[in-house]
């Protein structure tokens, strides 16, 4: 079976299509990886946390941001693993790597989570 690019849908169809696969991806994603499940928790706290606490717009923003590249990195870890496991379960060293390296995205981000929150949380509590 091969895809016929010729038929692909446009306009709001598209899109429509489009919201519709994510949204599947998601629900994929939120019953079967525990990670992102953790991760989800953590938009619920940040958004309990921007919305009772006073800091500025831009650190709310920014501490949003921060939860949601914690998940887009768990997102496209999950997408190599995925693709990985699709084309083989044979352990070999660039799967191993692939597999390394999308792990290795997702520590970054929470490096960066990290950092967002621990400026906007010092900037406005210990530094008073």
């Amino acid at each position: 079976m091969e895809f016929d690019t010729s038929q692909k849908p446009r306009g709001l169809k598209r899109i429509y299509f489009a919201f519709k696969h994510s949204m599947r991806g998601l629900k994929w994603l939120a019953r079967n990886e525990s990670a992102f499940r953790q991760e989800v928790v953590l938009l619920a706290i940040t958004l309990m946390v921007i919305f009772n606490i006073e800091i500025s717009l831009y650190e709310k923003v920014a501490m949003l941001c921060a939860t949601l590249f914690v998940m887009f990195a768990e997102i496209i870890n999950t997408a190599i693993e995925a693709t990985i496991d699709r084309v083989s379960f044979e352990i070999h060293p660039l799967s191993g790597l692939a597999k390394d390296l999308g792990s290795a995205g997702v520590l970054v981000s929470l490096i960066v989570f990290m950092c967002v929150w621990g400026s906007c949380l010092y900037s406005n509590f210990l530094a008073t």
